[in-house]
C-alpha cells in the first residue's frame, strides 16, 4: 500500500515539473512585419543556415513554445536558444523605432537588413596580425620592382619568389606565398601581368609638347566647330585585316561554365586595309575605304571622297606622320580643292613638293579650308580613331569567320552601319596635354 501510494504521488507530480513547463516570459515581442521577414528567411533556399536556424528559434518562441522544447525541436543547445531570444528582446526598441519611422525613413529592404544584422554574429577581434603595416608595404614594394637591370635568375617574380625575397632581405622571419598573394590582392597589384608600352620619341621636348597640345586643343573645340560647319576628323589605316575561315564549326557556350570553343586552325583568304574617319564631335565613322592596298593614290582618293560628303565645308584631319599622309598627290588634292593657284614645284627638286617636310608644312597650314594636324611620332594614342579600331577588333574581327575578302568587306560595312546607328557617341577625353594643376 505504501509503495503504490508513493507511486501515485510521484506520477501526479511529473506533469507539473516537465510536461507542462511554463514559459519564462508571458509575452514575447514581435510585430507582424517582423514575423513576415523571419518567415521569409526560413522559406528561402538561399538563406544562410545560421540565419535560418535563428529565425526558426525566434518564431517558435513567439508561437508559445518553451525554450527547452525549442532546443529539442531544433537540436540546439538551450544556452543558444536563450541567447538569441534575449538578443531579440533587447533589439526591439531599435526595431520598433525603425518600423514606426515608416518607408519614408527606411525602405523594406533596409529594415530586413536590420533584422538580419540582429541575427548575425557579433563582431570578433580575431587573431592579432602577424605582419606589421610596414612589413606589408615592403612586401608589396618587392612585387613592384622592375628586374630589367637585375642579375637575378628570373625576369619576373611569383608569390613564392616574393616570399623568399622578403625573408632574404630580413623584412620578415617567415611568410607564405598565400599571405603574399593576399597582400597583393588587397593592394590590387598584379605582378604576373604586363603589357607593351611605346614611349614617345622626340628630340625637342618643347616642340613635342606643343604638338600634343595642338591635338588636344582641337579635340576640345570639336563640338563648337561642328556647330559652325567645320568637320574635325581623326584618320588612319588599319592594315592587314585577315579574312580567316575556321576549318571547323564553333561550339557554343554551355551551362556550367563551359566557354565557347573556337577552332584553332583556319584557312586564310587574303587581307584588306581599312582607311577610317572618326568624326570627333559625333563619334561616327564617315566615308570609310576598304581596299586591298593603301598606296599614296588610295589615300588621296579616300580624302577626296571624304571631302565630297560636304564639299564646301572646312575640314581638319588629325593623322600620323606616315609618308602617304604627306604625299605629292595629297598636296595637289588640297591645293585643287582649296583653289590655290600657286605653283607647287617639282617633287624632289623645288617648291612645296620638294620634300616631306615642305609638303607637311603646306598641308598643315591652318589658313587653308582643308588642312591636317599631325600627331607627334610614336604618339598614336593621341589619335581617337585608334580607340575605334580596338572596338572593331573586339566586336567583329577577333572572333569573326570570313569565307572570303568580299565577305570580310561586307561584314565590316555592316559593323560600321551598326556602330553608327547604335553605339556612336563622342569619346570623353580628359587629357589636355598640360601638367595637372596643383
Amino acid at each position: 500500500m505504501f509503495v503504490e501510494g508513493a507511486a501515485e504521488n510521484s506520477s501526479s507530480e511529473i506533469p507539473c515539473e516537465s510536461v507542462t513547463e511554463s514559459r519564462e516570459d508571458t509575452e514575447f515581442p514581435m510585430t507582424e512585419k517582423q514575423r513576415d521577414i523571419l518567415e521569409q528567411m526560413t522559406r528561402r533556399t538561399a538563406c544562410e543556415k545560421r540565419l535560418w536556424e535563428r529565425s526558426e528559434i525566434i518564431l517558435l518562441h513567439a508561437d508559445g513554445m518553451p525554450k527547452k522544447q525549442i532546443a529539442e525541436e531544433t537540436e540546439t543547445d538551450i544556452k543558444t536558444v536563450r541567447k538569441w531570444c534575449k538578443r531579440w528582446e533587447e533589439s526591439q526598441p531599435n526595431l520598433k523605432n525603425a518600423e514606426e519611422a515608416g518607408e519614408k525613413e527606411i525602405s523594406p529592404a533596409e529594415y530586413e537588413k536590420k533584422v538580419a544584422e540582429i541575427l548575425g554574429d557579433a563582431p570578433r577581434p580575431g587573431a592579432p596580425p602577424r605582419f606589421s603595416p610596414e612589413q606589408v608595404v615592403h612586401i608589396v614594394a618587392i612585387a613592384c620592382e622592375v628586374l630589367d637591370d637585375s642579375d637575378g635568375p628570373v625576369s619576373g617574380r611569383t608569390y613564392k619568389d616574393i616570399a623568399r625575397e622578403g625573408v632574404s632581405r630580413e623584412i620578415v622571419e617567415t611568410i607564405s606565398p598565400d599571405s603574399v598573394g593576399r597582400f597583393l590582392r588587397e593592394a590590387q597589384v598584379k605582378p604576373h601581368k604586363s603589357r607593351y608600352w611605346l614611349n614617345a620619341k622626340y628630340d625637342d621636348e618643347e616642340q613635342f609638347g606643343e604638338e600634343v597640345r595642338a591635338v588636344c586643343d582641337i579635340y576640345r573645340q570639336a563640338s563648337e566647330l561642328h556647330k559652325q560647319g567645320t568637320h574635325v576628323v581623326c584618320n588612319d589605316e588599319k592594315t592587314g585585316i585577315q579574312a580567316l575561315e575556321r576549318c571547323h564549326v564553333t561550339h557554343p557556350a554551355e551551362p556550367g561554365g563551359k566557354p565557347e570553343r573556337v577552332e584553332y586552325n583556319y584557312e586564310r583568304h587574303g587581307t584588306l586595309c581599312l582607311i577610317a574617319n572618326l568624326e570627333v564631335a559625333t563619334g561616327r565613322i564617315i566615308a570609310p575605304t576598304i581596299s586591298p592596298t593603301r598606296t599614296e593614290d588610295d589615300y588621296a582618293r579616300h580624302i577626296g571622297r571624304t571631302i565630297d560628303t560636304d564639299p564646301e565645308a572646312k575640314w581638319i584631319f588629325i593623322t600620323d606622320n606616315l609618308n602617304t599622309h604627306q604625299s605629292e598627290s595629297l598636296a595637289e588634292l588640297v591645293a585643287r580643292r582649296c583653289s590655290i593657284g600657286t605653283f607647287l614645284g617639282i617633287k624632289g627638286e623645288s617648291g612645296i613638293l620638294k620634300s616631306m617636310e615642305t609638303r607637311k608644312e603646306f598641308l598643315s597650314d591652318p589658313s587653308h579650308r582643308i588642312h591636317f594636324i599631325y600627331t607627334p611620332k610614336h604618339a598614336s594614342w593621341l589619335n581617337q580613331v585608334e580607340i575605334w579600331f580596338s572596338v572593331l577588333s573586339r566586336r567583329l574581327i577577333r572572333r569573326g569567320n570570313f569565307s572570303s575578302t568580299e565577305h570580310l568587306r561586307l561584314r565590316m560595312r555592316k559593323f560600321i552601319d551598326f556602330f553608327n546607328e547604335t553605339m556612336a557617341k563622342p569619346f570623353k577625353r580628359t587629357y589636355t596635354g598640360r601638367p595637372l594643376a596643383a
